[in-house]
């Protein structure tokens, strides 16, 4: 699974204001989780082709234009009992995915959503509506120093910043900091 978290980008400004204005927030009952089919994958894998999107998420794959590779370990993925793969649905769309895997014993939370959701409240609401279903804890949560967006959603979902990390980002080709959340 992807450590790092794609959320939202960051516009400043002028600009941003007009982004905002232009976008419409999405309501709860607007989002649907359902069980990952291995049939949502291959929507999956063009979501995370968006450059910016894996620039923000950081920790991918090394490869990511590479889709059999990819279809290969997320099918397995989806059939493994232990990881709760949920597909983020809205308007009758795949709007992206929301994950609980587990790393080195522990629980985490990783999450995914498609770049014209960004900004609309949709990563925020779908991991609420996720952290219901989901009943491990302490979970925890890993997103890059700058990716103030899934930080925020993090935060709001009631996860607190215990520490922090270094660790490749084969999306940045470097190494970067991560912070890491819990939610107990």
């Amino acid at each position: 699974m992807a450590r790092g978290m794609a959320v939202v980008g960051e516009t400043a400004g002028a600009e941003l204001i007009q982004i905002e204005k232009c976008k419409a927030m999405i309501t709860d009952s607007e989002i649907i989780l359902r069980k990952t089919e291995v049939a949502d994958l291959d929507t999956f894998f063009i979501f995370q082709l968006d450059k910016e999107a894996n620039y923000l998420a950081a920790f991918t794959a090394k490869d990511p234009t590479d889709k059999a590779a990819y279809l290969i370990k997320y099918t397995k993925l989806v059939n493994d009992p232990t990881i709760n793969m949920q597909t983020i649905i809205v308007d009758n769309s795949i709007a992206g995915s929301v994950s609980k895997f587990e790393m080195e014993g522990k629980a985490e939370i990783t999450y995914w959503i498609d770049k014209k959701f960004w900004s609309k409240g949709v990563a925020t609401k779908a991991l609420k509506h996720f952290l219901t279903l989901e009943k491990a804890r302490p979970i925890f949560g890993r997103v890059a120093f700058d990716n103030f967006g899934s930080q925020r959603v993090l935060e709001k979902c009631g996860f607190v910043r215990i520490g922090q990390d270094k660790g490749f980002a084969n999306a940045r080709q470097a190494e970067i900091e991560e912070f890491i959340y819990k939610l107990t």
